[in-house]
């Protein structure tokens, strides 16, 4: 077991969630994609409004591609759009 995995599972037992329900791909490619383009502390921080969506009922996966989207098309520091390539 990975230490990510342990993780989830510990996190999960504490919150009274079960891990097989947990879409890992989906967010942490979101984190991925904004840490990128957009800026570091972001991820985490769009993870979490991701997670309120959800929690309000909007779909993982499509508002997720949704996010990522928004922060690919976002202009970079030179004006220019970001393409989503790690710098």
């Amino acid at each position: 077991m990975s230490a990510l995995d342990d993780w989830i599972e510990t996190a999960c037992a504490e919150l009274g969630l079960d891990p097989a329900e947990l879409a890992q791909k989906p967010v942490l490619n979101l984190a991925r994609v904004v840490a990128h383009t957009v800026d570091r502390p972001a991820a985490p921080l769009t993870a979490y409004l991701l997670g309120v969506a959800v929690g309000r009922g909007a779909p993982l996966a499509e508002t997720a591609t949704k996010l990522q989207d928004m922060a690919r098309g976002r202009p970079a520091a030179d004006g220019e759009p970001t393409d989503g390539a790690a710098p």
